[in-house]
């Protein structure tokens, strides 16, 4: 069965049909602003939650108060009326954002383009309007995010660059004997990291650099 890219996946049912080893499903949570747990059934948790319409934020607390926002009651227990139609006028704050499917199939409109994808971008923003309670952000911002139009959070993309890297690390045969392949991926890492070498694995780097790994 070919699985398809997670932003293509439209229900947690449909997500649960295809297998995901747990680094993929730590990279899919990190890569949406969600939470990170280690273990795999905490982390399927954390994506069940996310299909629902909720969000289980790195932030903790504030990612619960999001959760009880978007299952349509305030953290004191009080309704709260959910936003029915969305448009670029409509808060981020207000509609109690996620970058769950309704929100997805919202931008699929919007762009035109039915493999939509949020950006990384999209995802810092939307974590610092959050965080800044920035009730004056708007979905059609965040569209001219997504356009390049405007500028309001950088994601850290070294984050990315470090996931690739020891992903890449430990997928070579040629580490396999590596007493620790964590701690020789952070090693090459850090040192790649510090130079101004292309932020990738390679064998040839391995190579160039294996003496001081051991």
């Amino acid at each position: 069965m070919e699985r398809p890219n997670f932003d293509d996946v439209k229900s947690f049912a449909e997500f649960s049909k295809y297998y995901w080893y747990r680094d993929e499903l730590i990279k899919i949570c990190k890569a949406h602003g969600l939470k990170a747990p280690s273990g795999k059934i905490e982390l399927y948790k954390v994506i069940e939650a996310y299909f629902s319409g909720e969000e289980i934020s790195v932030a903790g607390k504030a990612g619960a108060r999001t959760a009880l926002k978007c299952a349509g009651r305030g953290t004191r227990g009080k309704k709260k009326v959910r936003v029915e139609e969305l448009t670029q006028d409509t808060g981020l704050i207000e509609c109690g954002f996620t970058f769950g499917p309704r929100f997805r199939e919202f931008f699929v409109k919007q762009t035109g383009e039915e493999k939509f994808k949020f950006n990384v971008d999209m995802v810092a923003t939307a974590k610092k309007v959050k965080e800044t309670g920035d009730g004056s952000f708007t979905l059609g911002d965040l569209l001219d995010i997504y356009y390049g139009k405007k500028t309001y959070a950088i994601y850290d993309k070294s984050a990315l660059q470090w996931n690739q890297f020891v992903h890449d690390f430990c997928a070579d045969e040629a580490t396999k004997g590596f007493e620790n392949r964590l701690k020789a991926a952070a090693a090459l890492w850090k040192i790649v990291r510090d130079s101004d070498r292309e932020k990738r694995y390679s064998r040839k780097l391995l190579e160039e650099f294996r003496d001081s790994l051991n």
